[in-house]
């Protein structure tokens, strides 16, 4: 499946379902308790999200002063503004999603998962890359000589 479908499926079908636990929900407590219920999950995403984010911002400002690479901690960034996205956008099955993506274990698992499906392998540190593939026999070009004198 392309992106493009995936993204038109999910931007069909995520709406439609929202409208459906809301009124759901709405049916259950009532108009205002559902809207109240609404909001609180943005406002409590919102000051998650916050402590989420500063945390992840040490941890890269931390890699950077030891001079090694933060990818894991720049993707867990990017999961965080996914997942505010998610947090702030009404209804309940956008603020399951992201507070889901603010539970830290969740997140790094998410970014292990799509690390290890874009060909990367997390080794020490988290970090490295798989080495290059090679099907068949591998040519490799120099130059050879052979000294006189094999002792020297």
């Amino acid at each position: 499946m392309t992106g493009f479908r995936l993204l038109l499926i999910l931007f069909l079908t995520v709406p439609m379902m929202e409208i459906y636990v809301l009124i759901k929900v709405g049916s259950l407590l009532g108009a205002l308790p559902t809207v109240f219920l609404v909001v609180l999950t943005a406002i409590l995403g919102a000051l998650l999200l916050r402590w989420q984010g500063f945390s992840t911002l040490q941890r890269v400002n931390s890699a950077v002063a030891r001079g090694e690479i933060p990818a894991i901690e720049l993707l867990e960034g990017a999961v965080l503004l996914v997942s505010g996205v998610l947090l702030l956008t009404p209804g309940f099955i956008t603020d399951i999603a992201g507070f889901l993506g603010l539970v830290t274990p969740v997140r790094r698992r998410l970014v292990t998962w799509f690390l290890a499906h874009q060909g990367m392998i997390m080794g020490a540190g988290g970090r490295g890359r798989r080495p290059p593939q090679h099907h068949g026999p591998r040519t490799i070009e120099g130059e050879f000589w052979r000294d006189k004198d094999p002792h020297r």
